[in-house]
């Protein structure tokens, strides 16, 4: 179970009765549940980021080519090595 850290912010008097009108609006039981909304939403706007900035690296690396069963031999036989190296097991 993980733990809570308490943390402080400082906010404008404006902020601090924006928040407070989306928890009474919003659903929300306390300012921080709001606030830890707002950052998960952050995170995952955060990794939709790098994902389409992967695809787009993939898309922009050449053109496609069929994979072989060797290709798919030598990946599983990498992530074994990585898994090896960091002490998981199969």
């Amino acid at each position: 179970m993980s733990q809570n850290e308490t943390m402080n912010i400082a906010l404008p008097d404006a902020m601090k009765q924006f928040v407070r009108e989306q928890v009474e609006s919003g659903g929300y039981s306390t300012a921080s549940e709001y606030v830890r909304e707002l950052i998960r939403a952050d995170q995952r706007a955060k990794a939709r980021q790098r994902l389409d900035a992967l695809l787009l690296e993939g898309l922009e690396s050449g053109p496609a080519t069929p994979i072989t069963k060797q290709d798919w031999d030598d990946l599983r036989q990498h992530f074994e090595e990585r898994l090896k190296k960091n002490g998981r097991k199969k």
